[in-house]
């Protein structure tokens, strides 16, 4: 009765967790398009010349937020009347989508975790979540189709729904606690990518700022040429702002060494800028190297994919010093492909057409930026990697402690002692046993005491003559502040007798007195 009664509330949990997770999609949809609603309205309503009314800063607002999913549009109201293709992506306005559908999987997993419902697996929730999203996505798609800037239906199928899957896919792996994969050398390859993927883009940024502040009167030309009054020059300020990511990945593009284009049959490489570029007038394309051949200037941005390389690589020989050569080459070379496809699908987003004939083609090709990226990760990081690991695996030499001053000096009257001449052992009597070389013979047994305790015995004289020569020795030149030999007499006996003069395992030491 108990499992009749369990089975229908797990599963009615489970189908309504789904739900909410679908609601969650559609609700992170509506904020995202609602945000940027917002901001178009703002700029209708302060521009003094209006060229529409509110439906058309509706459509354009649906129009943008397509555009930030990497759905290229259709620019209809050209002044040839022809439509022309729209396909760069201000990668700054995919920031706040993606960053919703992000929050919306994770909130579902988090929240269905901590209560009392079964929660969705997380194909379930990723699932739910880009469902209730697409549905939204596909009213804009439709709604567009009637505004100046109309999606490209086959765009539209194909970025779209990638963009909204990989997001929550991303928020589902965030709730779990971004596990990596078990084998630890698929793990170092993700990690080892992301490395060098931060430090291809942070590369790219620093050169394309650099040529932008050397080109900063072209830029600041552009810019007021662009608008007149405080609105206009304020909506091309915001798409300078939603470009710079754009900027960041054509200079590390540049960087890489294919470059981009500007217009068909015009590259600008680090070896100069080969074709007539149809750059409109734009402040960030001031920032364009100028006519001619590259100098050491645009060579010093090859820097940027070196540096990359190299941090890649050695991240991958540290983490590989218990591996074999094969597996660290064979991680290397997962990291660069990893990198490079990740830098491929950023240089796709970040060119694109911007009208017909000359203009295209406009920005990084992504097919030789993905593959330059994979060969600078294979020629620099994969020879890296395995240096660092053998590095990281050599055995290092033994080190001698410092001998302390006055070990130092005691060696040396050790050394002095043994260096000196051993007297000749005196001979015993006739019924005893006769010692050997270099050995003073026993000490005669002292008689009983009046208690009947043993008298401790006297030393003989050559035991008392070798104990006051090495009293001279120490206390000879240099060693007049010093404290007397019998400092360095542990058990306070005159008789004391350094441990040169005692026989050593191999020598056959003096037997025992005869008894009395």
């Amino acid at each position: 009765m108990t499992h009749v009664t369990e089975h229908p509330l797990v599963r009615g949990g489970r189908y309504t967790a789904l739900a909410t997770a679908c609601v969650r999609g559609g609700v992170a949809a509506g904020l995202g398009i609602g945000a940027l609603a917002v901001l178009v309205i703002a700029g209708w309503i302060s521009s003094p010349y209006p060229d529409s009314g509110p439906g058309g800063a509706l459509h354009l607002a649906a129009g943008l937020w397509l555009l930030a999913h990497g759905v290229d549009l259709v620019r209809t109201d050209t002044l040839s009347g022809l439509p022309a293709p729209l396909g760069v992506v201000p990668m700054l306005l995919a920031v706040l989508p993606v960053w919703l559908v992000h929050r919306a999987a994770r909130d579902t997993l988090d929240t269905a975790g901590g209560g009392v419902r079964r929660p969705p697996s997380a194909s379930g929730a990723v699932g739910a979540v880009a469902g209730g999203y697409l549905l939204v996505a596909a009213a804009v798609v439709v709604y567009g189709e009637s505004g100046p800037l109309p999606a490209e239906p086959l765009s539209a199928g194909l970025w779209l729904p990638a963009v909204v899957v990989g997001a929550a896919g991303a928020g589902v792996w965030t709730a779990l606690g971004r596990p990596l994969p078990e084998q630890r050398q698929a793990a170092a390859a993700l990690r080892a990518a992301g490395l060098g993927l931060v430090t291809l883009l942070g590369g790219g940024a620093a050169v394309a700022a650099v040529s932008l502040a050397w080109h900063a009167g072209e830029a600041q030309a552009a810019y007021a040429g662009l608008a007149g009054e405080w609105s206009g020059r304020a909506a091309v300020l915001l798409l300078v702002l939603a470009l710079l990511p754009n900027m960041a990945v054509w200079g590390a593009a540049y960087g890489l060494g294919p470059g981009f284009t500007l217009g068909t049959g015009a590259f600008a490489t680090p070896l100069g800028l080969v074709g007539d570029p149809a750059a409109p007038p734009f402040p960030l394309l001031a920032a364009l190297p100028d006519d001619g051949r590259g100098g050491w200037i645009h060579w010093a941005a090859a820097a940027v994919p070196l540096t990359a390389a190299l941090l890649q690589g050695g991240r991958v020989g540290r983490s590989a010093r218990t591996w074999t050569a094969r597996d660290t080459a064979l991680t290397a070379l997962g990291a660069a492909w990893g990198c490079g496809a990740v830098v491929a699908v950023l240089s796709a987003a970040a060119g694109g057409p911007l009208g017909t004939s000359r203009l295209s083609a406009f920005g990084p090709v992504w097919w030789q930026t993905g593959a330059a990226t994979v060969l600078w990760g294979a020629c620099v990081g994969v020879p890296v990697a395995l240096g660092v690991r053998a590095w990281g695996r050599r055995v290092p030499r033994a080190k001698r402690p410092p001998v302390p001053a006055e070990a130092s000096a005691v060696q040396e009257v050790r050394a002095m002692q043994a260096a000196r001449p051993v007297p000749a052992a005196p001979t015993g009597p006739a019924t005893g046993p006769v010692p050997a070389a270099g050995l003073a013979p026993p000490p005669p047994s002292a008689p009983d005491g009046p208690d009947g305790e043993k008298a401790p015995p006297e030393p003989s004289p050559a035991a008392a003559g070798r104990t006051a020569g090495a009293k001279a020795t120490v206390a000879g030149p240099g060693f007049d502040d010093d404290p007397p030999y019998d400092a360095y007499d542990p058990y306070d006996d005159s008789a004391f007798e350094p441990y040169d003069y005692l026989p050593a395992a191999w020598e056959p030491g003096a037997p025992p007195p005869p008894p009395a």
